[in-house]
């Protein structure tokens, strides 16, 4: 399957100090690409522009983490925006797969494709809990509802991502993708996993450590519940952090200087929201 002479779909790639990465695979992307590079330092922006003129590059003075994507998407003229890694890509004809399932779709704001990680093809375990999302499938969605989702593997409807505000400057990088997902459905937007498209993901050697990622991904948490979630369960966040282990006592840490901001931006999502998320976690009371 391939797009039309005028494709309705884009390619958002952030990336930073992974030049390498990069130059191995833009070329493996079937639609317009938009590199928004987070201040790299290693002469990532001048490799692509020569390597690869045919890429718009937005390099940016400082690193915003993921909002770097959100201004990816204010630039793309295209009604549907696949992201991808310096790491990832989409399998050959499933861009063009996922924008036809996006426009039989008008309630899909976010679709999640099945990734494979590393040359072994092995199913990322997300993708395994998402096939088993116990929200079920709604009849105007192409596979099981979601509230959150995997940003390299996604492909997202332009309009409503940019109402929500996309990915924000508070929250950053990683674990971006929760606030993004409780705004679409606190709005009426739908999620869906669906398996009949692939992203193929070959993680990066320059990755951070598994402590200091999951530092990174409990400061985010922490910080959309404040931004997103009843005071009772802000509260119920933080001391898990406290009680779990070192690495999510500094995440926590490390949010704090962000709390004005995330209060700020605070907004707690409608019962309906907050009801689903009770369910993805179990508690049915």
């Amino acid at each position: 399957m391939t797009l039309p002479d005028r494709p309705d779909v884009s390619v958002v790639v952030m990336s930073r100090d992974r030049r390498e990465e990069l130059l191995a695979s833009l070329p493996r992307h079937e639609a317009p690409v938009i590199l928004v590079d987070n201040a790299s330092t290693d002469g990532s922006v001048a490799a692509v522009r020569a390597a690869r003129p045919e890429v718009t590059v937005l390099p940016l003075p400082e690193n915003v983490g993921s909002y770097a994507r959100t201004i990816g998407v204010e630039h793309a003229g295209t009604p549907f925006v696949a992201f991808a890694d310096d790491d990832s890509w989409w399998a050959p004809g499933d861009l063009a797969r996922a924008a036809a399932v996006m426009r039989a779709h008008p309630r899909l704001a976010v679709l999640n494709a099945r990734i494979l990680v590393g040359p072994e093809e092995r199913l990322d375990g997300v993708c395994e809990e998402m096939a088993a999302s116990p929200l079920g499938t709604p009849a105007d969605l192409p596979g099981p509802a979601l509230l959150g989702f995997v940003a390299c593997g996604a492909m997202v409807r332009r309009e409503p991502f940019l109402q929500v505000g996309g990915f924000d400057r508070v929250v950053r990088f990683p674990g971006e993708e929760e606030r993004l997902s409780l705004d679409l459905a606190a709005a009426g937007w739908g999620m869906a996993y669906v398996d009949e498209v692939t992203v193929h993901h070959h993680p990066s050697p320059r990755r951070s450590a598994p402590d200091q990622r999951r530092a990174a991904i409990w400061r985010s948490r922490v910080l959309t519940a404040v931004m997103r979630q009843p005071a009772p369960e802000v509260g119920r966040v933080v001391l898990r952090a406290l009680s779990t282990g070192t690495a999510e006592r500094r995440g926590l840490l490390r949010a704090l200087p962000d709390v004005p901001a995330a209060l700020r931006s605070r907004r707690p999502v409608p019962e309906r929201v907050l009801a689903d998320l009770r369910i993805l976690a179990g508690d049915t009371a």
